[in-house]
């Protein structure tokens, strides 16, 4: 089960916030016992880029043979 602070990836694109599948964030709340959460993402200088709420389908754990991968991220529509 994820928890706070666990490390996930999107696994689907979040245009109204800007988000792509792929892209990293941290757990900073959990709600209803795992079913959705709160996900922090930054950018690499440390500063918040989005806070979103997901449900569990849309984000993986993150695993040992996962990559970061960076990109410029554009103001969301």
């Amino acid at each position: 089960m994820l928890r706070e602070h666990d490390r996930v990836i999107l696994t689907q694109n979040l245009p109204k916030e800007g988000l792509q599948a792929g892209d990293v964030g941290v757990i900073v709340h959990v709600y209803r016992q795992g079913t959705a959460f709160e996900v922090e993402f930054l950018a690499l200088d440390g500063n918040t880029l989005a806070v979103a709420t997901v449900m569990d389908s849309q984000v993986r754990r993150v695993t040992a043979r996962d990559v970061s991968h960076a990109r410029t991220m554009g103001i969301p529509a």
